[in-house]
């Protein structure tokens, strides 16, 4: 067993069991630094947490290879939450328990507004992923939040599409979905975009045939879809089946490797486009990450991976400076970051929220070699800079 499959291993023991971790908070020098990663690392978003979980080991093998942070070795900790907010409550209570020195994650939202608050009770200053601005000001996030993501998407509907009228379908079991389903249809109407269609579905259909039917002859122009990569892909292949004319458009939620892998083919992954963030060879800094990745790994990295790099790197920055892992000191540090350069570009965290400005919104296509690309139809109509 190599060790990510021994890392792997480990993560799903740590969802099931606080006996999965042993031991107790550590406090000397030459202990190591214990970093929690909070991840789907089983489920049907495994694939996610997986690709976040080598994100990770990456950036602490690359510090522990110059010394490690003030001469602490890096220790990456999975915490299976398997996207599931019950799941990710035991699973980050026995961690808390076993003794944690800082957090990468989750990346679920629905998750994260259970989970977050466990941490920042026990004194842990999270680096988060998740999107719902439920989760403001628990930790920080190099990532996206939902109400810079609608703007954008809003924008590049109406700019780029040419849309006046867009259906909105949405899972209506997550928080995430549901807030970014309901701050779009505001952005939308406030820039003069009617909502014909505000349509509900349950994730793990098998179809949805019926509600893309519903949302195009209600008279939209174009549909945006708010769920997750498993379902995100059910609807392109039905968007495909259907041979539907009107654009199709798949939320943040979506925007993952897996979603062109459940679609079948890259044809049919392409009957849509997607609402995200730069791939990791969009980034200007990104080669370097990319090629780190498939060292180590011998894989290509996924969407989320150098997300959770930078995040790592930013906290081990953060313990140097503030001399440890006091909490008032870490967030006095990450207060005042500005102009942060990472794998995924230039990082300013505002200090009223803990999230990231600027944010990295993109429209996306999927390239005919099976990956995911800026759309550049779409920058050069809004004047994005890629």
């Amino acid at each position: 067993m190599n060790k990510f499959s021994r890392v792997i291993a480990s993560a799903v023991l740590v969802g099931l069991s606080a006996l999965a971790l042993t031991g107790c908070a550590m406090g000397g020098s030459s202990d190591p630094l214990r970093i929690g990663l909070e991840a789907p690392l089983s489920g049907e978003q495994a694939v996610t947490g997986e690709d976040m979980l080598r994100g990770a080991q990456l950036a602490a093998d690359e510090i522990n290879a110059t010394g490690g942070v003030d001469g602490r070795q890096i220790e990456i900790v999975p915490i299976d939450d398997a996207a599931d907010p019950d799941t990710g409550v035991t699973a980050a209570a026995a961690a808390i328990e076993a003794g944690l020195d800082g957090v990468v994650g989750p990346y679920n939202s629905g998750v994260g507004i259970k989970t977050l608050p466990l941490y920042v009770e026990a004194g842990i200053v999270p680096i988060r992923l998740t999107t719902n601005s439920q989760t403001n000001s628990l930790g920080y996030t190099l990532q996206p939040m939902d109400y810079q993501i609608a703007p954008v998407a809003a924008d590049g509907m109406k700019e780029w599409l040419g849309a006046k009228s867009v259906a909105i379908i949405y899972d209506e079991t997550t928080d995430y979905t549901v807030g970014i389903a309901e701050t779009l249809k505001s952005e939308f109407e406030k820039d003069g975009i009617t909502v014909p269609a505000y349509l509900p579905i349950q994730p793990g259909g098998t179809d949805y045939t019926s509600a893309l039917t519903e949302a195009t002859t209600a008279g939209a122009d174009a549909v945006y879809v708010a769920t997750y990569f498993p379902e995100g892909a059910v609807i392109a292949q039905n968007v495909f089946a259907l041979k539907m004319t009107q654009p199709c458009v798949l939320d943040y939620g979506a925007y993952d490797p897996g979603y062109i892998t459940n679609s079948g083919s890259v044809e049919v992954a392409q009957a849509c486009s997607l609402v995200g963030v730069p791939s990791p060879t969009d980034f200007p800094q990104g080669a370097g990450f990319v090629a780190a990745y498939d060292e180590a790994f011998e894989l290509a990295p996924g969407t989320w991976s150098p997300y959770v790099y930078d995040s790592v790197k930013l906290f081990a920055e953060a313990v140097a400076a503030a001399g440890g892992t006091d909490e008032a000191k870490l967030i006095d540090y990450l207060n005042g970051v500005k102009d942060w350069q990472g794998a995924t570009g230039s990082v300013t965290i505002d200090p009223e929220n803990g999230n990231r400005e600027p944010a990295t919104v993109v429209f996306l296509r999927v390239t005919p070699a099976g990956g995911f690309s800026v759309d550049q139809a779409w920058a050069t109509a809004v004047g994005a800079p890629f």
